[in-house]
């Protein structure tokens, strides 16, 4: 197995574990706590596409990230974000830019 299937094999044990095995871990948390989530999987999935000559869209990406179409895991995961996650958010956002 070479690096790049290595890689490949921790990116999908990285989405099957936040969105089968943690999906109760809301993108904002992850925000706060690793300055990435879920959507910045997808976005840096498409621009890797993009970069690798292939047309995806943003909502490709995520339903590939995501397992699904990300209205519908939205739909059955997101929570509505409370006031401490949202000042928590900013001061993580204020902290690195």
């Amino acid at each position: 197995m070479d690096t790049v299937q290595l890689e490949a094999a921790a990116f999908r044990r990285l989405l099957r574990h936040l969105n089968q095995e943690r999906p109760d871990v809301q993108n904002i948390d992850l925000m706060i706590l690793a300055g990435f989530c879920r959507n910045c999987l997808a976005d840096w999935y498409r621009e890797a596409a993009v970069e690798a000559g292939l047309d995806m869209d943003k909502e490709q990406a995520r339903q590939a990230v995501y397992g699904m179409p990300f209205a519908e895991w939205k739909a059955r995961h997101q929570r509505e974000a409370t006031p401490e996650q949202l000042a928590a958010f900013e001061a993580a956002r204020q902290r690195h830019g």
